[in-house]
């Protein structure tokens, strides 16, 4: 097991490495940078912008300097001083916009796995126990329905109905009165109610997906002469189902760890832009848009290194869970 650690942990160091070449690379793809893109939307709204000032902007921040010394630096303030860099669209450091948005992303990462896992298990095993009943039908019904409706319009009607019928908001994360507050018990209460239809918004398709996949795992299980051979020794049918079939069936639910922040990011943008969610989605599609390099650069790797150390931690769980993994 430590020499299956050990490798793993190496193989994450190369992928962030690997990572952190790939941002700057796909940062600096498009044409322009961003005092480009800030001439460029000045000259729109009428503004002559002097091009010695143009020049001194980019040789304050180093946009005339190689791509490799670009990379070395940020990389490396990165890496050595925890610096991230200046935000050149917000006029603020980095690390002051990213650390407020990834905290509440992984909140609601976290929140929104464990819903998934909530839910999706006892229905799973359900439906796969009782195999084409009622409940499996419906059950299929419904996971189809949240696979089928785009999370932005789930999230449209949930906003009417809660706003139609019980008379209050769902947009944000925080009430007014609470958004600029310090921490106390009641900001996290607020939080806690403000997150349940984000939590249900976010986790529909992925609990659908993973009903059908334990569903499967589980039938295919439950088939094998293994589980026969125990029920002729009078193994009780509940620990029979929980001791085996249901302990390999459950690997999926493990691997969701790695792929619930890139989800969140890249497959839920619109959703948290109707929803007004305060986390890292819109902002980095701002960073993208304004090519403000060293924000949209910080967002994209510390939320790949999240995404690795999540495959990290799925891998070690998977491993402690299945012998067979780590020997492979």
């Amino acid at each position: 097991m430590t020499a299956f650690i050990i490798r793993r942990i190496l193989y994450m160091l190369v992928t962030v490495a690997a990572i952190s070449v790939m941002t700057f690379i796909i940062i600096q793809l498009p044409p322009g940078d961003y005092v480009t893109a800030m001439v460029a939307q000045l000259n729109l709204q009428g503004t002559t912008v002097d091009p010695a000032e143009m020049a001194a902007l980019r040789a304050r921040y180093g946009l005339d300097d190689p791509l490799y010394v670009q990379y070395w630096k940020w990389i490396s303030n990165i890496v050595f001083a925890g610096d991230f860099g200046y935000s050149l669209e917000w006029r603020r450091p980095v690390a002051d916009l990213l650390w407020n948005r990834l905290g509440l992303t992984f909140v609601l990462a976290l929140v929104t796995l464990l819903f998934i896992w909530a839910v999706s298990l006892p229905i799973g095993i359900y439906t796969a126990v009782r195999k084409n009943t009622a409940g499996d039908y419906l059950a299929t019904f419904i996971g189809v329905l949240g696979l089928a409706i785009p999370n932005f319009l789930f999230a449209l009607v949930l906003m009417y109905i809660s706003f139609r019928y019980f008379g209050a908001g769902i947009g944000g994360l925080f009430s007014p009165q609470y958004e600029n507050a310090p921490w106390s018990w009641g900001k996290l209460v607020d939080l806690g109610q403000h997150l349940i239809i984000p939590t249900i918004v976010l986790g529909t398709s992925g609990t659908a997906a993973l009903i059908r996949i334990l569903r499967a795992n589980l039938l295919d299980e439950l088939s094998k002469p293994y589980v026969t051979t125990a029920r002729a020794y009078g193994l009780s049918e509940n620990r029979l189902l929980l001791k085996y079939p249901v302990r390999i069936a459950l690997n999926p639910f493990i691997s969701t760890v790695g792929w619930v922040l890139p989800t969140l990011v890249s497959g839920t943008v619109i959703t948290a832009v109707v929803l007004n969610l305060p986390i890292t989605g819109p902002l980095l599609l701002q960073a993208l848009i304004s090519q403000d390099m060293y924000l949209a650069g910080s967002f994209i790797m510390m939320l790949s290194v999240l995404t690795v150390i999540g495959t990290l931690l799925s891998d070690l769980l998977l491993a402690w869970l299945d012998p067979r993994i780590r020997y492979t």
